[in-house]
């Protein structure tokens, strides 16, 4: 720092606190929401201090600086005093020998798209001559007081209120979450830090890290993956929360299989095909009401499949080269599978839909591998309502997936599975990271991860990238 330097300069002006001062590594020690500064003027601030207020503090001291003088000791270690101020900790550094790592990654995805449901204040009631005190009850009359407890009421939005992105308070608010969980034995405090992977301004995207992990003896992770806090903190600031082990598989997946109808296409293609039946005139929204019940798991997914062929019968083959152009692929799997084949990754479609559309669009998209239903067609090219082979359904996917792993030799905690029905469960469970993309309730529920965003490029942000390693991969 220069000798001239004026405090004038180094005044920060009072707002909002912004995530590039934040300093998660000493939040969960003490506990505190908000870390206001010190105002020793020996003392220095790193990049992830969370400052409430810096009006009036003065960052820089008001002396001159002299040179490291090679002795460093534990009350004053050394420090870069040019640029941007650094201490010499180690929370993401090798651990010592003869040690492991335990570190866990959060991944937080703000869902900028997603609509909010405004919070709504619980109804007053009239004055009346009854015992009930107004707005204790959902009714005033004794008679109708209801035996159960109501529904607990959604928690109210806090995006609105500190910003619609990761802001400051929502990575604190989490932090402060993820400390109420007990270390494993032995270990007195737990460190964090944060990489914005796409804007350190208004981010959207946040990785922490934190070490240790949570108690394995106290709290699994995939127990810790469907805590009620967890969901809680989804639901209060709009965001995906998706836990990772740090590891070197969670950087470096060799394989991704994805389900097709609403995953890398918006639609079910079975759908598509009865819709361009008119008689019955109903039977499009027959065939759909199927596949919405199978799909939330409230159907076994062969029975339902074969059931849904039969009402095809009829139809020329065809129909599937007619329906071609009328597939929506999904918003950024042209990108996604262009970085995939980038990273040397190799790629895979299991469809529980046909073959004739998931080769198809398999070659179109540079996929590696297709599966999908295959159709019996009689002489005169129409459909007979029936299926050839095994159908590509729970089991069927599962065994794919272990099969095309093997091919490949790659292990299974390289595999990453993508879907979003009931019948993309045990895939999902198989894979070293299950992803519900959009998914059924049931599904988000017992998926490894889940995203909800507009974009599968989303996934690449699991991985670890950034925005700015994403773009190079798919320019």
């Amino acid at each position: 720092m220069a000798a001239d330097d004026s405090p004038a300069k180094h005044t920060s002006t009072s707002g909002r606190p912004q995530l590039s001062s934040m300093r998660t590594s000493s939040y969960l020690k003490e506990h505190q929401q908000y870390r206001p500064p010190k105002l020793s003027p020996d003392n220095h601030f790193g990049i992830d201090t969370v400052v409430e207020d810096l009006q009036g503090a003065r960052i820089s001291p008001p002396k001159n600086f002299g040179p490291f003088n090679g002795v460093p000791s534990k009350d004053d270690p050394p420090r870069i005093l040019e640029g941007a101020s650094h201490d010499f900790t180690h929370p993401n550094c090798a651990p010592t020998r003869g040690t492991k790592s335990d570190r866990l990654v959060a991944t937080l995805i703000y869902k900028s798209t997603s609509p909010r449901t405004p919070h709504v204040p619980s109804p007053g009631f009239p004055s009346s001559n009854s015992d009930i005190p107004a707005n204790l009850a959902p009714t005033t009359n004794i008679e109708s007081f209801p035996l159960e407890p109501p529904v607990a009421a959604e928690p109210e939005p806090l995006d609105h209120l500190y910003g619609s992105y990761i802001s400051p308070l929502c990575v604190t608010s989490f932090l402060h979450l993820m400390s109420t969980f007990p270390l494993p034995q032995g270990v007195g405090e737990s460190t964090s830090s944060h990489r914005c992977l796409d804007d350190p301004e208004h981010p959207l995207v946040v990785e922490l890290t934190l070490s240790p992990a949570p108690s394995p003896s106290y709290l699994s992770l995939a127990d810790l993956r469907k805590h009620e806090l967890i969901y809680r903190f989804e639901r209060e600031w709009n965001v995906d929360v998706v836990l990772q082990r740090d590891t070197l598989w969670r950087r470096y997946p060799r394989l991704v299989v994805f389900d097709m109808d609403s995953t890398l296409i918006t639609q079910e293609v079975i759908d598509l095909l009865a819709a361009t039946i008119t008689d019955p005139p109903d039977l499009g929204a027959k065939v759909a009401d199927i596949t919405s019940r199978a799909m939330h798991g409230e159907l076994e997914f062969e029975a339902a499949f074969r059931e849904r062929v039969a009402l095809l019968k009829g139809l020329p083959a065809t129909i599937f080269q007619q329906l071609r152009p009328v597939l929506d692929i999904t918003k950024g799997v042209p990108e996604l599978l262009k970085a995939l084949k980038r990273l040397g990754v190799k790629t895979a479609v299991l469809s529980g839909g046909f073959i004739p559309l998931t080769g198809w669009l398999a070659g179109e998209l540079g996929i590696d591998h297709a599966y999908a239903n295959e159709v019996v067609i009689d002489d005169s090219g129409r459909l007979t309502g029936e299926v050839k082979g095994r159908i590509v359904g729970r089991e069927r996917k599962q065994e794919l997936l272990l099969e095309i792993a093997k091919n490949e030799g790659i292990a299974l905690e390289q595999v990453v599975a993508v879907g979003d029905g009931a019948n993309d469960l045990l895939m999902l469970d198989k894979a070293g990271l299950g992803v519900a993309w959009n998914a059924k309730p049931r599904v988000q529920l017992e998926a490894n991860a889940r995203l909800n965003g507009e974009s599968l490029v989303d996934l690449l942000y699991l991985f670890g990238l950034t925005s700015e390693e994403v773009d190079l991969l798919t320019a």
